[in-house]
């Protein structure tokens, strides 16, 4: 685990009341939500929403960082579908997630080593290796 390296930003945010009916809300007020359990009807989003949003996020910074480092030209529209599931098992919560990748224009075998390379270096793919199932697929 690393625990040193130069400090980025450091997110704050604080979380009432769960995902059945809590709020979230960052320090800053940029992020100000309302919590509601997958399929409910209340409004609101539930936490794998919002990691999914999170990882995918990261994950295209990650291939435009290594297009820009190999010189390779990425398409106006890149785009990435991701997919955090909520299971249980004798239970106990996990999840598992898929992050479908979308490079339009690019060469599939260029595409799949950019993929492979950013998946290397995105910190959630980090956090989450060997710990949740995990499946990137070129689109």
């Amino acid at each position: 685990m690393r625990t040193t390296g130069k400090l980025l930003y450091t997110a704050k945010t604080r979380t009432s009341q769960g995902r059945e009916n809590g709020i979230a809300r960052s320090s800053d007020g940029q992020l100000d939500i309302r919590l509601a359990a997958p399929g409910s009807a209340r409004i609101g989003t539930n936490p794998e929403q919002l990691f999914a949003v999170a990882w995918s996020a990261c994950f295209q910074t990650a291939i435009v960082q290594v297009a820009r480092k190999q010189k390779i030209a990425l398409p106006a529209s890149p785009a990435i579908d991701a997919e955090v599931d909520l299971k249980m098992k004798n239970d106990s919560y996990f999840i598992s997630a898929r992050l479908n990748i979308s490079l339009p224009g690019v060469d599939r075998t260029v595409a799949q080593a950019l993929v492979n390379e950013a998946h290397q270096i995105c910190a959630y793919s980090k956090a989450t290796r060997g710990n949740i199932g995990v499946t990137i697929s070129l689109i």
